[in-house]
């Protein structure tokens, strides 16, 4: 079974490429839109079966998609990537002292088969941020691409994140342990003998 993460995120392809299992990258162009009824795990799981869904009449039948999404939850409201540095500064102070949910949808899709979403789950705590932080980060790191506007990678999540309560690699945006569980449970691994992936 040939693995295809459909994905152009940097951090899924590094963090799916340290599972050393074989797999090859495409990039899906899909709509990221959601019904307004959806709250909080909902909402990746049915981005990442639109996605799958944009790129199931290429699926072969020897093959598995992975498709993933993520959101940032706060108080009841979706924080996705920000228009601008702005919207970034916004949203920072938002999570600014609070403690925010990181929800990943991941499906997994097979032609001829039943589609199978999971969805993680991130209890993140950032301690009161000041002005001067928050336009440092923005400034030197440029978030604009990143739901919630941070990357835990980075330097705010050196400097700002106060507790975790769940998968780290989740709030990077996908939960390989939760994927390689997925992938054994389904004797989807191969036997024996683990690779590194060339990105394709």
């Amino acid at each position: 079974m040939r693995i295809i993460l459909g994905s152009q995120s940097p951090r899924r392809r590094e963090l799916m490429a340290g599972l050393d299992i074989p797999f090859e990258c495409t990039v899906i162009d899909s709509s990221e839109n959601y019904p307004p009824n959806l709250q909080g795990g909902d909402i990746p799981a049915y981005i990442s079966r639109e996605k799958a869904q944009a790129y199931l009449p290429q699926l072969k039948e020897d093959e598995l998609l992975i498709t993933a999404d993520t959101i940032v939850w706060l108080e009841h409201q979706m924080l996705g990537k920000p228009k601008d540095e702005e919207d970034a500064c916004r949203m920072l102070h938002l999570l600014s002292g609070k403690t925010h949910q990181v929800f990943t949808g991941v499906t997994f899709t097979q032609l001829n088969a039943k589609s199978d979403t999971i969805v993680d789950q991130t209890d993140v705590t950032f301690r009161p941020l000041s002005e001067e932080e928050i336009q440092h980060y923005i400034h030197t790191y440029r978030p604009l691409d990143k739901a919630g506007a941070y990357g835990v990678q980075e330097w705010i999540g050196y400097v700002g994140v106060e507790s975790m309560n769940g998968s780290y690699f989740n709030v990077m945006g996908f939960p390989v342990e939760r994927v390689y569980l997925y992938l054994k449970e389904h004797h989807l691994l191969p036997e024996n003998k683990f690779y590194h992936s060339a990105f394709v």
